[in-house]
């Protein structure tokens, strides 16, 4: 099993950044793809970015492209979200997730979820 745990969630004023933090344990975390997605109320989960197994490759979904950065740090077991010029419609509950396959945006590819950390942005 891996462990996945979220931070660095809050409250930003549109234009604002934040960067979310995503720990894991259990596994060799350098042999997985780490993947953000995020959910916002009332709506289906959907894909924000992807990392590949040593980080030298990345992808954003068309809606954060310019504005998020996806980056790990293998030796800490880490990855994070850097997230600026945030707009209201980032508003959501963000989950980081772990896979096996590169390259992918489908939620069923990952198999390890954390429990989520929620981003609310104002206008």
């Amino acid at each position: 099993q891996m462990q996945l745990v979220e931070s660095g969630g809050g409250l930003v004023q549109a234009g604002g950044s934040l960067r979310l933090s995503c720990v894991a344990s259990g596994r060799t975390f350098r042999s997985y793809v780490m993947g953000w997605f995020r959910q916002a109320p009332g709506k289906e989960r959907e894909f924000v970015a992807a990392i590949s197994f040593g980080g030298i490759s990345t992808n954003y979904a068309d809606s954060v492209k310019g504005r998020f950065t996806i980056y790990r740090d293998n030796a800490k077991n880490t990855v994070y979200l850097q997230m600026n010029s945030m707009r209201p419609e980032d508003t959501a509950l963000y989950y980081c997730a772990a896979s096996s396959k590169w390259p992918t945006r489908s939620d069923q590819d990952y198999g390890y979820w954390g429990q989520g950390t929620q981003v609310t942005v104002s206008s």
